[in-house]
């Protein structure tokens, strides 16, 4: 089996993952370069959203605090 990289402009990408998924010699092998334990914290913390242990706000909010002027 070989294996290429390919290095494809945003723009054409969706049409290009498109064609290649109707290859059936093809298998799509989503490499991930966010730390393992990043991708854990995240999923942590999705987890926590959903059970309603931390609450979410908007960018406004988050600003005000952000930037707020002492």
């Amino acid at each position: 089996m070989k294996q290429i990289t390919l290095n494809i402009p945003e723009s054409k990408f969706k049409i290009f993952l498109d064609f290649i998924r109707g290859l059936d010699y093809v298998s799509i092998s989503n490499e991930n370069d966010i730390p393992l334990d990043q991708q854990l914290e995240v999923n942590r913390r999705m987890d926590a959203i959903e059970k309603g242990e931390i609450r979410l706000r908007s960018w406004e909010e988050a600003e005000k605090d952000i930037f707020k002027k002492s």
